[in-house]
């Protein structure tokens, strides 16, 4: 199961840094999670300073 960032997201590009398996990646108006890509790791759950990310 993939984690998804909600509209809540501010851009600040903290949850692409954490990422082990570059599945975060700059959309158009917030980060976006490649669900093929993710390994639900929640790495990005917990640096994210919105709370933007949950699991899908």
């Amino acid at each position: 199961m993939a984690h998804v960032i909600s509209e809540e997201c501010i851009m600040c590009a903290a949850c692409a840094g954490e990422c082990p398996t570059e599945a975060i990646s700059e959309g158009e108006d917030q980060y976006v999670i490649d669900a093929d890509t993710c390994i639900d790791c929640s790495a990005c759950v917990d640096v994210c300073p919105v709370e933007a990310i949950s699991a899908e």
